[in-house]
């Protein structure tokens, strides 16, 4: 038996190859979108990609399931548990393509067996699947593909229909059935390996641990969202519910995309670089009645971004963060993506994209490129960029300033400055109009530097007046900033109250955010 695992750590997602090395065949546990990554690695190994199973239908990132069946033929095994309505819609109409399990049913891929454990509460239809390599003589479970019940650390979020899909009043029996579920993991034995599909950075937890596996039996002593339950249902559903982040904007078009079909991908795109000269046309648009061209600069350097950048540029340094600032501050896939990216970088940008759904990415321009347009007198927006230094000096002069906290809640319930807005950078365009006043300047912050950064671009991109805090919030507050604590009791020139309704806390930025 061949084991592999796949990390994306900008969507802190993990894919599990497993193989039949006396068979040659082999099976792919919740595959990402652009599938030839697992492709060339199983042709590597010597095997040949039979089966894809999915433990659930995923919110944070397109599967590539469909893709393995229609350009593969590739057998495909989901779930068929949680009612009608949680089959996926585009697996309906595949044929024997497709393979629906039921819980206990059980398949194999050469001599692995795997068998269909139904564990509800992430999302109704949500299965964890036990191998055994009967290929090696076992007769029992080396271990389980959790899926996002169970984490290194944390369990799934039940929430996340309710507050990413917008199924409301669901969240509080999901927790419920996420608690029935945990007798089942708790049921298994203690040495069994724990395979889940994310690790620390993803918001379908709220303090996944960064080690890539654990056993079920570290989990049982040591999981704190597990130990939970030992007070008891309604305990365990208020601890689960209560401090989880607010989820990426662009969850729900995920959900969506993965239930409906996602549209098959193909060849990755290719975008063309740009001279100096191209830019200006590049950006005027290719015509028609589709969304102009949006430009994502990639540039880690915050301050030559606000110095200088094409007008409109979202700021989106290609770390842990890209896909989390891009997911939620994008709002149409169809939009054309144009990118200021290093060119031995194009294509790890390109994955990470088409990853979540944004497949327009007509052409790239190198920073080199940019500074060109700049000297040849090019047109170039900026964004005034200040400190907390300056900040508290013109609030204890007197000034009534606009301050825009775009950290998660948790952190801004920890301390913020008082009568600044809460609105978390994941959800920021819908904050925009519920909470942000219309006429600036807005001060925007978060804890270094990194979110305010993108949600800093992201509103004067809609023509709002801001001020970039690029400066540590703990600096602020070691130099004797005024803090406040707690929910907030109101916010300048009769925003709305910032209410918390996209989840209330955060154990750490998401996907690296600063």
């Amino acid at each position: 038996m061949l084991f592999r695992q796949f990390f994306d750590p900008k969507l802190a997602q993990y894919a599990y190859l497993v193989g039949c090395q006396r068979s040659g065949e082999a099976l792919l546990v919740d595959p990402e979108r652009d599938i030839d990554q697992y492709v060339d690695a199983a042709r590597a190994e010597g095997l040949e990609i039979v089966a894809v199973a999915e433990t659930h239908i995923h919110a944070d990132f397109l599967s590539g399931a469909r893709e393995f069946l229609e350009r593969h033929g590739t057998k495909v095994y989901l779930s068929d548990e949680g009612g009608p309505d949680w089959a996926s819609d585009w697996a309906r109409d595949a044929g024997e393509g497709v393979v629906f399990l039921k819980d206990g049913d059980t398949f194999s891929v050469g001599g692995i067996e795997v068998r269909a454990l139904h564990t509800p509460g992430h999302t109704p239809e949500h299965l964890t699947f036990a191998v055994t390599d009967r290929g090696g003589g076992a007769s029992t479970p080396m271990g389980v593909f959790t899926g996002d019940f169970v984490f290194v650390g944390d369990l799934g979020r039940p929430d996340l229909l309710e507050q990413a899909a917008g199924l409301h009043g669901v969240q509080e029996p999901s927790a419920r059935e996420l608690f029935q579920s945990l007798s089942r993991f708790t049921e298994l034995e203690d040495h069994l390996q724990v395979w889940p599909a994310h690790g620390a950075g993803s918001t379908c937890g709220k303090a996944l641990g960064a080690v890539p596996q654990t056993t079920v039996g570290y989990e049982k002593r040591y999981n704190a969202s597990l130990a939970a339950a030992d007070g008891g249902e309604d305990a365990f559903v208020g601890a689960i519910l209560d401090g989880q982040p607010e989820p990426q904007t662009y969850f729900a078009r995920m959900k969506r995309d993965n239930n409906k079909g996602v549209p098959l991908l193909g060849e990755l795109p290719r975008p063309r670089e740009l001279s100096p000269d191209e830019v200006a046309a590049a950006l005027e648009g290719g015509g028609g009645d589709g969304p102009e061209p949006l430009v994502v600069d990639t540039r880690a350097d915050r301050s030559a971004f606000m110095a200088a950048h094409l007008p409109g540029s979202l700021s989106a340094p290609l770390n842990r963060s890209f896909n989390a600032a891009v997911g939620s501050l994008v709002a149409d896939e169809t939009t054309p993506l144009i990118l200021v990216v290093e060119p031995g970088r194009v294509e790890e940008a390109v994955r990470d994209l088409v990853r979540i759904g944004f497949d327009r990415i007509p052409a790239f321009l190198t920073p080199e490129t940019l500074e060109a347009h700049v000297e040849a007198g090019g047109q170039v927006a900026s964004i005034p960029e200040t400190d907390f230094d300056e900040l508290r000096r013109r609030r204890e002069a007197g000034e009534a300033l606009k301050v825009v906290d775009v950290r998660f809640r948790s952190e801004f319930d920890g301390g913020h400055i008082p009568g600044a807005i809460s609105a978390s950078y994941t959800r920021l365009p819908s904050y925009q109009e519920e909470r942000l006043p219309e006429s600036g300047p807005l001060w925007v912050h978060c804890g270094t530097g990194g979110r305010a950064a993108a949600a800093s671009s992201f509103l004067a991109g809609q023509g709002l007046e801001v001020r970039f805090v690029n400066d540590a919030f703990a600096r602020y507050r070691e130099a004797g900033g005024e803090v406040a604590t707690g929910e907030q009791e109101g916010s300048p020139d009769g925003a709305p109250e910032a209410a918390g309704d996209q989840g209330r806390a955060q154990a750490a930025p998401a996907a690296g955010g600063a």
